[in-house]
């Protein structure tokens, strides 16, 4: 009601489908597949399928079936066709002594009056061409010359015999034509539909189950998609290039997609997480060190009551496992803080309540390592300059 649909089952589908098949326009397309039942005129992709015998048969019946003026049109259209001989020798002579600027010129004026382009135009196309595109184009067009004169002079020469003459003539010229003559008189006489045998039962609603023009498969998870996918590849190694399936994914390429400006984003944030890392190593390193020169006297009074550098270090040691364990706690902690907002935040601009920001435990307890790591790491340049102090020197500095 709201947005103009009707909700409807797959029965419904097939009751069209099993009725649409007994409509009478459709019974005669299947009956014969050869005939547009349209214009009653043949499918021209049915002519590279026949051999020069059945376009005989079909030149010859179709010729029976005409009337009378539409067999005087036939002969007319017969006897306006050039044989190959006549038409080589008409180019041949008309190319003869032709160089290419005198084809160049008679190219410029026929194009300019049957294209309606600007001479300009036109000339600066036939200068950009070879020498033998030029020939084969002005022989293409000697040719068509030659072929619309010869039928312009058979048309004058037959319009003095009436129709039935001209039909008349045909019926007994029909009898001496070989196969080869009605094999090519089929294909440059007949009239052909403009459509095809399929587009014709596509605009008449006919469709056949078993030879669906694509099928939708919608797998329940990812794991069976994989599933789906891999028996596919799987038979089309078992046949030949047309046989095998073509499929899209929508679903892969809209991962795909998204999986690599996420991959980016997180490259991105790793860079900018590394180089923070690093600057606060350094700093450690820094205030470690500071706090070594600054306790340098309370490391001359551990040493004078009989503490070891080994001690002295472990000391430092601790003091930045310690900083390391806090920091690490701090920052898991403001992470479970910030994942609040955050987290209402997504709710509200997506809709998806399901879709949450989160930081599971065993990488919090992973993070607090390395951030104890890291501190530990940095600690141990100054923890072993405090853990080298002579004593005597330690306990005169002020």
């Amino acid at each position: 009601m709201l947005t103009g649909s009707i909700g409807y089952t797959s029965e419904l589908t097939e009751y069209v489908i099993e009725h649409s098949k007994e409509s009478d326009a459709i019974q005669a397309q299947l009956e014969d597949e050869t005939v547009d039942i349209f214009t009653n005129l043949p499918f021209k992709e049915n002519a590279g399928n026949m051999t020069d015998e059945e376009k005989e048969n079909e030149f010859r019946a179709y010729v029976e079936g005409l009337d009378e003026n539409s067999k005087a049109d036939v002969y007319v259209k017969i006897m306006s066709i050039p044989t190959e001989e006549q038409v080589n020798a008409a180019v041949g002579q008309s190319m003869e002594g032709m160089d290419r600027a005198a084809m160049e010129e008679l190219m410029l004026q026929a194009l300019t009056q049957q294209m309606g382009m600007s001479a300009e135009d036109v000339q600066s196309y036939l200068v950009s061409m070879s020498d033998e595109d030029m020939t084969e184009l002005f022989t293409q067009m000697i040719t068509e010359q030659v072929k619309a004169q010869y039928a312009a002079q058979v048309e004058q020469q037959l319009s003095v015999l009436s129709k039935q003459q001209l039909a008349a003539t045909l019926d007994m010229a029909v009898e001496g034509f070989t196969t080869e003559q009605c094999a090519d008189y089929y294909e440059n006489v007949l009239e052909f539909s403009d459509s095809t045998y399929e587009n014709n039962l596509k605009e008449l609603g006919f469709v056949d189950l078993d030879d669906p023009a694509s099928i939708n498969l919608y797998a329940s998870t990812f794991e069976n998609k994989d599933v789906i996918e891999d028996a596919i590849e799987a038979y089309n190694d078992t046949v030949d290039d047309i046989s095998q399936i073509k499929y899209t994914d929508y679903v892969g390429l809209m991962m795909s997609s998204i999986t690599t400006i996420i991959n980016v984003i997180t490259y991105v944030l790793i860079a900018f997480v590394a180089i923070s890392l690093i600057v606060s190593s350094i700093m450690i390193g820094v205030i470690t060190l500071i706090s070594v020169q600054e306790r340098t006297k309370e490391i001359g009074i551990l040493r004078a009551m009989g503490a070891s550098k080994h001690d002295v270090s472990s000391m430092f040691n601790a003091e930045t496992i310690i900083i390391g364990f806090i920091s690490g706690l701090i920052g898991v902690g403001m992470t479970y803080l910030l994942c609040i907002p955050i987290n209402a935040i997504i709710h509200n601009l997506t809709g998806i309540n399901n879709l949450n920001a989160y930081l599971p435990i065993p990488v919090a307890i992973i993070l607090v390592l390395i951030s104890v790591a890291l501190t530990l790491f940095s600690g141990l340049i100054p923890s072993k300059s405090a853990a080298k102090k002579d004593p005597v020197v330690a306990l005169r500095s002020e």
